[in-house]
């Protein structure tokens, strides 16, 4: 069956609803014309210069990226910018431009539903439901057994594809903790959550100095979690393979790749 973008539009949105997509996001058809034809559709966390020679390569004609490339307001898109010229280059190599992002948060099979799933948590729910009980943002849930701070840390090392930055810790390695909250992508927003506060660790990425540092000190009280911080694009990067089978099943016959390229920021760290 031959599809056109309209229905790749279609079934992105069927299976990551804009509706649920937070106010000042900018998910959805980036560029593109929607009658084209669509054979091969990519998928990665960010439109970067090389995530969009690998679908320019791949011969996609589709890429579709967790991070809206535009998600704040440009005024130009000059090729002597950096987005000027991955748009200039995608239109020319006719692969059009989907952005999926807090609306791939909140689903079900979603960002932080995948890294519960790879952790194994059970009675897991939304950390901020939204649309419904069993839909919101991040997830809160129980490990099969308790496991120290230090173990469950290695855990998400081995889980998580590897990164300059690692996984960061604030509490005692021998801590033990059982429940779990966490969300994909930057979480630090959450920290006065009643369910973060609540719970024994929270994972999230992008913690900066004085909430992690607020967050401590309330820890030593002992009224809050531990924090393991981790790499953004790692967090993120485990969803786009069940977002690929979400895809073929909803479009029989494309073919979707999936870009094991590292976008992460970051590419060394130096121990002190």
């Amino acid at each position: 069956m031959a599809h056109t973008l309209s229905d790749v539009i279609a079934a992105v949105d069927r299976l990551w609803p804009l509706s649920g997509a937070e106010a000042w996001d900018a998910s959805g058809l980036v560029s593109g014309d929607p009658s084209a034809p669509v054979a091969r559709i990519h998928v990665c966390v960010d439109a970067v210069s090389e995530t969009v020679g690998e679908a320019l390569e791949l011969g996609a004609d589709v890429l579709i990226a967790h991070h809206p490339l535009l998600l704040r307001g440009v005024t130009s898109v000059a090729e002597d910018r950096y987005k000027g010229a991955l748009l200039a280059r995608l239109i020319r190599g006719d692969c059009a431009l989907i952005a999926a992002h807090t609306n791939a948060d909140v689903v079900v099979d979603g960002v932080s539903d995948v890294l519960a799933q790879r952790l194994g948590l059970a009675d897991v729910r939304p950390l901020v439901p939204t649309v419904s009980d069993a839909v919101g943002i991040g997830r809160v849930g129980v490990l099969p057994r308790p496991l120290t701070l230090g173990a469950l840390a290695r855990v998400l090392a081995e889980v998580l594809p590897p990164t300059a930055t690692g996984v960061r810790v604030a509490g005692e390695y021998s801590r033990e903790v059982r429940t779990v909250t966490l969300c994909g992508g930057a979480g630090d927003s959450y920290l006065g959550e009643t369910a973060v506060r609540e719970s024994d660790v929270y994972i999230t990425s992008d913690l900066r100095h004085h909430p992690a540092s607020e967050a401590r000190e309330q820890a030593l009280l002992g009224a809050g979690p531990a924090l393991i911080d981790v790499s953004h694009w790692a967090s993120e990067w485990l969803w786009l393979e069940t977002a690929a089978a979400q895809l073929r099943g909803a479009l029989d016959g494309i073919e979707v790749t999936v870009s094991e390229l590292r976008t992460d920021p970051w590419d060394f760290a130096v121990p002190q």
